[in-house]
């Protein structure tokens, strides 16, 4: 038996009252979800370990099995693992977005998604007048980038950018936790406000507010951490031979990683509603001939649900269904050997909250031969019934992988 996790990237939601109070899972239209929870079993699962904030990171590593409280060390290192930046002792690594400030107002965590190649130049002028033995930046992909301090003390409280939309910037700004990494803090709250100074009149922002664009005039560093300790997810579950992530987004490859999957490149997946879905449904397809086991991971909804976007992150469900899972599905459903498929979310991104949320979310199973529920659709209501129950911690990969 073969595995693949389909994974919509924040695709849960809460019920919108401007659809008849349906939550976007039931309103959309998504005949394969429903089709495979119908004909499987289905569930809810938390992915946020009590005491952890609600981001991807730390919802995608559950979802993969790992024990939270002993290998979670933040988004930067998963992040640096990525793009190949091999971290050494004592190094703490950030995600460091370039995000839109407005006058005192923290306008979006991604700058009105700058491309890649604009923010490289962002980067590498901020290395030239930023950069020490300590302190590198790196660039990553869209808005989400790195940054490496030597020596620096994690112990620190970081608000991730998405959370504070709107919201004025400097109250949110890094706390210490406890005195001893209170250097650390003032270092990083300098770079904040150095950044903003030298990205203000940066060519690349002036040619984008001539379009109408939003400027890329701060960096917001968030998440540190070491390099972490994970086991590879062969070692946890034998019947993992080889596998594979697909993925537009460096955080999820990072798991990747350390997790010991091949990172497999699609041309055109962006993370946004306009990703190549029928190329990462290929490339999955073409994995799944090679190895036992693939992750899939499909960022879009996650952005819409940020944007508040209603009409767009239904767009990105039904793109979901129709462009990744029917052709999965259609292509793997009649193969000598049998191919075991999950659908979930990491977690959810209410439109009305435009953050991540902790609450449970819903997944279905199916195989040939499973022993289906009385669940016939697929979303955070009719789950909630279903043959599994609620699931957390490691409990939902154990019961995928032992099929």
């Amino acid at each position: 038996m073969k595995h693949i996790i389909i994974l919509g990237d924040g695709m849960a939601d809460w019920a919108v009252p401007a659809l008849g109070n349906k939550t976007l899972l039931q309103y959309a239209e998504t005949p394969y979800m429903n089709l495979l929870a119908r004909m499987g079993r289905t569930g809810m699962l938390k992915t946020v370990a009590d005491g952890f904030h609600p981001g991807s990171e730390v919802a995608n590593m559950s979802v993969m099995g790992y024990d939270l409280y002993k290998v979670y060390e933040g988004r930067g290192v998963l992040e640096a693992a990525s793009i190949g930046v091999e971290l050494e002792p004592g190094d703490m690594a950030m995600r460091c977005n370039i995000i839109c400030v407005e006058g005192e107002t923290l306008k979006n965590h991604s700058a009105g998604h700058i491309t890649t190649e604009e923010a490289n130049e962002l980067i590498q002028f901020l290395n030239q007048h930023l950069a020490t033995e300590r302190i590198r930046f790196y660039t990553g992909v869209q808005y989400r980038h790195l940054l490496v301090i030597k020596g620096g003390d994690k112990r620190v409280s970081c608000v991730p950018p998405h959370d504070i939309p709107m919201q004025p910037f400097r109250q949110n700004m890094v706390k210490a936790d406890c005195p001893e990494a209170q250097s650390t803090a003032e270092l990083l709250n300098t770079l904040i406000l150095k950044s903003q100074e030298l990205l203000a009149t940066h060519p690349v922002n002036l040619k984008r507010v001539s379009e109408g664009k939003d400027p890329a005039n701060s960096i917001w560093p968030w998440s540190p951490g070491y390099r972490p300790k994970m086991e590879l997810l062969s070692q946890k579950y034998p019947a993992i031979r080889s596998g594979a992530v697909i993925t537009a987004v460096d955080l999820i490859r990072g798991i990747g990683h350390y997790a010991g999957l091949q990172c497999i490149d699609v041309e055109g997946a962006t993370g946004l509603y306009t990703t190549n879905y029928e190329g990462k449904a290929q490339a999955a397809i073409e994995a799944l001939k090679e190895n036992d086991f693939v992750y899939l991971h499909v960022e879009a909804s996650d952005e819409a649900g940020h944007e508040g976007n209603i009409d767009l992150k239904l767009k990105t469900i039904e793109y979901l269904d129709k462009r990744a899972i029917k052709p999965i599905y259609e292509a793997i459903k009649n193969w000598d050997e049998p191919v075991a498929i999950a659908v979930l979310p990491d977690h959810p991104t209410p439109c009305e909250h435009r953050t991540h949320t902790a609450e449970p979310v819903p997944f279905l199973i199916y195989y040939p031969g499973i022993e289906p529920d009385e669940v016939q659709c697929y979303d955070e209501v009719a789950c909630r019934q279903g043959g599994y129950g609620t699931l957390e911690k490691d409990q939902f990969m154990n019961e995928f992988m032992k099929i």
